[in-house]
Parts: C-alpha cells; structure tokens; sequence
C-alpha cells in the first residue's frame, strides 16, 4: 500500500511538473520590445480648426501588436462663443485633452511601407480658459479653468507607415474621434466627435 502511494505521488508530481513547463506565456514565449511616439493631429472642435499634440508608448509583442497608453491636448485658439462663456466678458478658448490606452495592430512591421490599425479608448476632458494669445500676458487668468466636463472617447484610425530606420518610423494616418455623455456648454457629442488627419513619429526597438 506504502508502495502504491508513493507510486501515486511520484506519477503526479511528474505530470504537473510537464504540465508547468508545457504552459506558455504571452511575455515568456514572444518577441517583447517596445516604442514611444510622438504624434500631431489635424482636426476641428465645434466645426473649428484644432491642432492636437501628444504621445503614446508601450510594449511591442511579436511585432504585431502593440498595447501602450497616451495622452493628447489642443494647442491653438478655439473661441468660445459668447453665449456659452462660462466667464462672461472674458475671451475665452476651449480647450481639449483625451489620454488613455492605445493599441496597435501592426500589419508587416519588417516590410518598408505597410499598414497599421490602432484604437485609442479613453477619457476626454473638456474646458473653457484664456489662452495666451488673448490674455495680454495674465498669467494668473490663463490658469484659471471654467466648465470642466468629461466625456468617453473612442478613436478608431488607420496609418502608413514607413520604416525609415531600424529605431525610427514615420506614419501619416487618419482616425475618427467619436465622444460620449459629453455635456460642455457648447460643446455637445457631435462638436467634439470628428476624423483627424495625423502626422506621427515613432522611436524604439522594433
């Protein structure tokens, strides 16, 4: 009986341990590296022009995909109209910030040119304030932030992209901003949701 156990424990012990090592992992059993990118986006707010500058980075598995996070801001003069001024008599902007997880599908990363599909989902955070064009140098006024309103952006969008070094690429691109429960005044789904046209550079180890 002693014999049978001992049998019986042994046998286990080898069938877990070939089971364990027979697992794989994502990080364990593929190519893991990464890259940053830094990335303009032509756009418009409200039917008006919109620069938007930012970045993103993360992991690149298998050179395929790659999961990261980003944060993206508006730059230029967008004027809110008198009406929906949440500081009357001041000149006010709007201003517009979007950040959180980006993915990347990359279709042939080791081809010259080829295609990458991404998807951006995250919070976006509308706002009215002075911008420094209007603000004849107020300091303290262009910090001061009115109508605070959040929203959930989705932007699904496409690139080209072009190896032009082993550690640098570039990838023109066109993505569609799409925002939800937006509630700014002024500034409803619709003034906020549009297609970008956008510019971007990545660094890494690809």
């Amino acid at each position: 009986m002693k014999k049978t156990v001992i049998l019986i424990i042994t046998l286990f012990t080898a069938a877990l341990t070939y089971a364990q090592s027979d697992i794989q992992t994502v990080f364990n059993s593929s190519r893991v590296t990464g890259y940053g990118a830094l990335t303009n986006k032509f756009t418009s707010i409200r039917g008006e022009y919109a620069n938007i500058v930012g970045g993103y980075g993360g992991v690149f598995i298998d050179r395929k995909i790659m999961l990261g996070v980003g944060g993206f801001a508006t730059t230029n003069n967008i004027s809110v109209p008198t009406e929906y001024s949440g500081a009357p008599g001041l000149p006010l902007s709007y201003g517009y910030v979007q950040s959180g997880l980006v993915t990347e599908w990359v279709v042939a990363s080791n081809k010259p040119v080829h295609l990458v599909l991404s998807m951006f989902a995250g919070a976006g955070f509308s706002y009215q304030y002075e911008h420094w064009a209007h603000s004849d140098y107020d300091w303290e006024g262009m910090h001061r932030i009115y109508d605070q309103q959040w929203s959930f952006v989705m932007e699904p969008g496409a690139q080209l992209e072009i190896n032009l070094f082993r550690w640098m690429r570039m990838s023109p691109g066109i993505s569609y901003r799409s925002a939800h429960n937006s509630d700014g005044r002024g500034l409803s789904d619709k003034d906020l949701s549009d297609w970008s046209y956008n510019f971007t550079l990545k660094f890494g180890k690809f």
